[in-house]
């Protein structure tokens, strides 16, 4: 149930926002092991000539360049994970803008069950809810 949190360079483009979604999706499915039907993903669009690394505007370095939220439940996934998945990120965004910064970032937030959910039940609620019917 992750919220994926995206921005990039560059002018606002249905199709790119949609294979954006789609990509990040795959990969949170299949490296951190998250439900793809109650993933949600926000994509947005900023100017290159807004963004700065190192000092210089992106569009003064000539590449694109993104920033990635996610919020995950604290504990669900090891530290090989974590590190599989930002590299998978990062080459996923290299395919899809092309001439990647290296100055890209991708931030996973691992937050308290108890802190974090959605529907008005807390991610901790469904844990213990799902355990009491198993037993």
């Amino acid at each position: 149930m992750p919220i994926i949190n995206i921005s990039v360079t560059g002018k606002p483009d249905a199709k790119l926002s949609a294979a954006i979604a789609r990509e990040a999706t795959d990969i949170t499915a299949k490296l951190l092991r998250k439900d793809p039907t109650i993933t949600a993903v926000a994509v947005s669009y900023i100017d290159p000539q807004h963004w700065f690394a190192g000092g210089k505007s992106l569009a003064g370095h000539g590449a694109n360049t993104f920033w990635l939220d996610i919020k995950v439940v604290d504990g669900t996934n090891t530290k090989l994970e974590l590190e599989a998945y930002l590299k998978a990120i990062f080459e996923a965004f290299g395919r899809l803008l092309g001439g990647v910064h290296e100055e890209s970032y991708a931030f996973v937030h691992e937050v308290p069950a108890a802190a974090y959910g959605y529907g008005g039940k807390s991610q901790e609620f469904r844990f213990i809810s799902g355990r009491l019917k198993a037993a």
